[in-house]
């Protein structure tokens, strides 16, 4: 079971929520990887079972710049079976909270087999690390649903 979790940070805020979701992953004894976006070749993304994408919100409600290489991966790449999750940080005051966490759920859920997808307000307060647990072993339980069919 590998996992990768791509993301991109401007305030630190998305950073801190891979982090803590990256350690609930190795708590459960799940191979995981953290890339900042820049880290990622986008070709290796075939190499594992499961990705999580983190990223902020840009502008009204949009991906970021840094961000759209990835999201057009997912368009054109053999990823159907691929097991995949978002997570991202918004601010509620604008009219798109997390509106780049929506656009790639939206196309996720067509071009892979989106498990989850988990929105914080702005940054992470304790009640947030139980929803981070409970995205954590919704991706656990599918991995090992998935092994198990083998």
């Amino acid at each position: 079971m590998r996992v990768a979790i791509v993301y991109s940070s401007k305030t630190g805020n998305t950073e801190e929520v891979v982090q803590l979701i990256q350690k609930l992953f190795l708590k459960e004894r799940i191979d995981v990887t953290l890339y900042r976006i820049e880290e990622l070749q986008i070709k290796d993304l075939i190499n594992y079972e499961a990705v999580v994408i983190g990223t902020y919100t840009w502008g009204n409600g949009e991906i970021p710049h840094e961000m759209m290489e990835l999201y057009h991966a997912f368009e054109t790449m053999d990823v159907k079976r691929t097991l995949t999750g978002i997570v991202g940080t918004g601010d509620s005051g604008y009219p798109k909270f997390c509106g780049a966490v929506d656009e790639f759920r939206d196309m996720l859920y067509v071009h892979t087999k989106l498990i989850a997808t988990l929105k914080i307000e702005v940054s992470l307060q304790i009640y947030d690390i139980d929803r981070c647990r409970k995205f954590v072993s919704i991706f656990r339980d599918q991995l090992i649903k998935r092994q198990t069919i083998r």
